[in-house]
């Protein structure tokens, strides 16, 4: 009985921070500008995997048309920065390459003397030269040039030409969208990233699961038996205000920009890793409630509750977003 005075006392305790934290957010909405702006843009914190992270920083400042958090987001959705990913569509490697069209654009990105789809080093130098090129292409048709860029990576050159923009082809404007949100979940902020409005929800959510025995796997569904494991707490707070995340953590952490521990928000996702250099290596994650809180399913044997997240091996925080969230890819793990 003791044991649920104590657990009941920390439940008020950081209702209140969660309260008091949230309110005084309130009056933020609208206050972020766009990633990048004011500056050369960086790559936030872990979100490009070290042995990649300078090529991308590198390459990604190819030509005005990209920087590395574009590139960056292009080499996530086509591979998940897999170099052995191959598709249906026999697209090879990290850039996800066809052949033919490596061997028009494969440059050696290395000057190792050879040009090898398979190599990153070779591969992430070809996708930012081939996208400087279609840029060029298509410098003098209106509209932004980076938008009109990925079109031409996606629908042709020809195409975006003779649309005067980016064509009224839904394939091609998807694209576009998804590249371009991806983009501000691999950029280093530069300013105030704005509140999450659907937080306070996701929050409700979490904290009704207290208690609620932890699963491997699990998704609160009845097949589970009502219990979850760490990311399928999170997929389903936010999938009550209608954010749809990837199933797995390190695909959430590319859900939305990214903010400081100084400048967390209550609604934030929080993740932990072993490695702090690579967001792939992501193994866990938590709701932040504010005061150094947040609300997590943390292992077999345990239950849904509140743990302090300042640990050794605390990654990094998500403000999620509905654009992130819907640019992911989906994959199965």
């Amino acid at each position: 009985m003791a044991g649920g005075v104590v657990f009941g006392a920390c439940l008020s305790f950081v209702a209140l921070l969660v309260v008091g934290t949230y309110s005084a957010a309130a009056g933020m909405f609208g206050g972020g500008g766009p990633a990048g702006a004011g500056g050369s843009v960086g790559l936030a914190k872990g979100a490009v995997p070290a042995a990649y992270q300078g090529l991308v920083q590198r390459w990604g400042n190819l030509c005005p048309a990209i920087n590395p958090a574009l590139l960056a987001a292009q080499l996530y959705q086509e591979s998940g920065w897999n170099p052995r990913a191959v598709s249906h569509a026999d697209a090879r490697g990290i850039a996800q390459f066809i052949p033919g069209t490596w061997a028009s654009h494969g440059i050696d990105g290395d000057g190792d003397g050879d040009r090898d789809i398979w190599d990153p080093a070779d591969a992430i130098p070809s996708a930012a030269s081939y996208d400087c090129e279609l840029a060029g292409y298509v410098r003098k048709v209106p509209g932004d040039p980076t938008n009109n860029m990925l079109a031409a990576y996606n629908a042709g050159a020809y195409r975006v030409i003779r649309s005067g923009g980016v064509p009224a082809i839904s394939e091609t404007q998807n694209y576009v969208r998804i590249i371009r949100s991806l983009e501000k979940s691999f950029a280093r902020p530069v300013g105030r990233v704005a509140p999450s409005r659907q937080a306070a929800g996701a929050i409700h959510y979490a904290q009704q699961k207290l208690g609620t025995p932890y699963l491997w796997g699990g998704e609160g569904t009845a097949a589970h038996g009502g219990r979850f494991d760490c990311s399928g707490l999170t997929q389903a707070a936010y999938r009550t205000v209608g954010i749809e995340l990837p199933r797995v953590a390190n695909d959430q952490y590319n859900a939305g920009p990214h903010p400081g521990r100084d400048e967390l928000l209550p609604g934030d996702l929080v993740f932990f890793s072993d490695d702090l250099t690579d967001s792939r290596a992501i193994r866990h994650v938590g709701v932040y409630v504010g005061g150094g809180y947040m609300i997590n399913a943390p292992y077999t044997g345990a239950v849904i509750r509140f743990d302090k997240i300042d640990t050794p091996d605390y990654f990094g925080a998500t403000r999620v977003t509905e654009d992130g969230a819907k640019a992911l890819p989906r994959r199965d793990t």
